[in-house]
């Protein structure tokens, strides 16, 4: 790994940005799309779904990328983008999820995006599966507690690794698949609400997107050998609230429950712990010959999403709120983003480490991000977004990213979340802004999609351009 005396990062070190087709491409029902769970969700993770598409669901439209993607994308390229991450919708390729053929026009969509990336040098970085399971799979097959979704997901990659596997070296199988115990109907399109849902019912669709996951990668050694397969979970460093070992254990159950989706992933079988953890809910898991070799393909990377750490403790009497989207208690020493997250940069630090010693695979940090109230105002004659508040935290965050890979961690590349303004997965507001560029769309509908840059776009093109040089502890 080169790195030079005046930045730790590599000389290949990837820098780009990245998106979810549900909250960015719109055309919800163009070009033989059908409907995925996020089409019925018009109010993000916690909201209530709807029985249909509801002219309130700001993804209908989105920012109009699936129209505007060459717009996008030159403006991706004038920041210096050597990489772009982005999902494929499912349901534009198998509208239903359980066809036999796939819709050539979902396919030749993609490839005018990889057309246009190759015009300007970008490195695609794709995700399978972003929280957009067709509906159909949802509403007749309870999503991924059924085994049937193994064997649509193998139909799915195989027509994308046969498309795109000469012209994509990496791939990502599933979006932070460890939020599938929190979110189960985004995550997993499980249809059963959740308080209705069984743990063993949960517990076995986790088995089922682990076993597809490994498929995907199975798979890719024989249609894509030159591609880059890699896992992607959401980070969540956990700090014990008090010094007692009691908070430590804790912490470390915590730590578990998230752990053992990349455990799996980079080692090929159920770690112990997990097991404990089956046998004492008393779930015993459905699982085949097949699926044991199946998981033991493992992956070439490990990707993750950093927005957060949380605190933890055993005490009943000081755990009873939420610090965070993903549950633990506020952290005293750590201030907040207007959505409550907590602010932590020296967390990426310690998740890099602890994902490099604990797996000793390449990471790629493929989301991290401020989501943020932005207002538009004319400086000069131009209208932008001063946003000194989301280059202060991207800039704290990537000075912890270098202190990791000075650490010995092997970083392949970062790519920040919201690139360009995009609808809210938690809230599906479009004011929880975290772009680089700024699109003139409000939480009511309104707006002319014009897209303007921020006082974040300079900067980040000229951190690109200086390889990180230009960050400041």
């Amino acid at each position: 790994m080169n790195t030079t005396p005046t930045t730790p990062f590599p000389d290949r070190f990837l820098w780009g940005g990245a998106t979810a087709a549900n909250q960015i491409e719109g055309a919800y029902d163009a070009g033989g799309k059908g409907l995925s769970v996020q089409d019925v969700m018009p109010r993000g993770i916690s909201g209530p779904r709807t029985p249909a598409p509801t002219p309130d669901n700001l993804k209908l439209e989105a920012i109009d990328f699936y129209h505007r993607y060459a717009e996008d994308i030159a403006l991706f390229a004038e920041m210096g983008f050597t990489v772009y991450r982005f999902s494929i919708a499912w349901s534009r390729i198998f509208p239903r999820g359980d066809e036999d053929e796939p819709n050539e026009e979902g396919l030749a969509f993609y490839d005018r995006i990889l057309d246009e990336l190759e015009k300007h040098g970008i490195e695609p970085l794709v995700t399978i599966s972003h929280y957009e399971t067709p509906l159909h799979l949802a509403e007749t097959y309870d999503g991924w507690v059924s085994r049937d979704l193994i064997g649509f997901y193998e139909r799915y990659v195989r027509v994308l690794f046969t498309r795109y596997g000469a012209r994509v070296k990496y791939w990502l199988t599933f979006n932070e698949i460890n939020s599938l115990l929190h979110a189960p109907f985004m995550s997993g399109g499980i249809n059963t609400p959740k308080e209705q849902l069984a743990e063993q019912d949960l517990y076995q669709a986790m088995h089922h997107e682990l076993v597809a996951s490994g498929l995907a990668t199975k798979i890719a050694r024989d249609l894509a050998p030159n591609a880059q397969i890699g896992c992607m979970v959401l980070s969540m460093p956990i700090y014990p609230l008090t010094p007692s070992p009691a908070d430590a254990l804790a912490v470390m159950e915590a730590d578990h429950a998230n752990l053992v989706y990349g455990d799996v992933h980079t080692r090929g079988v159920y770690p112990g712990y997990f097991l404990r953890t089956l046998r004492e809910k008393g779930i015993k898991l459905q699982i085949t010959d097949e699926d044991r070799e199946v998981l033991s393909h493992t992956v070439d990377f490990v990707s993750f999403s950093y927005y957060m750490s949380i605190a933890e403790t055993a005490s009943p009497e000081r755990s009873g709120g939420e610090g965070n989207i993903m549950g633990g208690v506020p952290n005293p020493t750590l201030e907040t983003s207007e959505w409550g997250w907590a602010i932590d940069p020296t967390g990426l630090r310690l998740v890099l480490n602890q994902f490099w010693d604990r797996w000793q695979k390449p990471l790629f940090i493929v989301e991290n991000g401020l989501g943020a109230k932005d207002e538009l105002v004319e400086v000069d004659g131009v209208k932008t977004v001063v946003d000194d508040y989301r280059i202060a935290y991207l800039n704290d965050h990537l000075v912890q990213v270098g202190e990791a890979i000075l650490d010995g961690v092997e970083v392949l590349g970062y790519t920040s979340w919201g690139c360009i303004d995009i609808v809210s997965a938690s809230t599906a507001q479009l004011s929880k802004r975290y772009g680089f560029i700024y699109v003139d769309r409000n939480d009511d509908g309104s707006g002319t999609l014009a897209r303007y840059k921020k006082k974040s776009f300079d900067w980040y093109a000229e951190v690109i351009r200086t390889n990180g040089a230009n960050l400041t502890a």
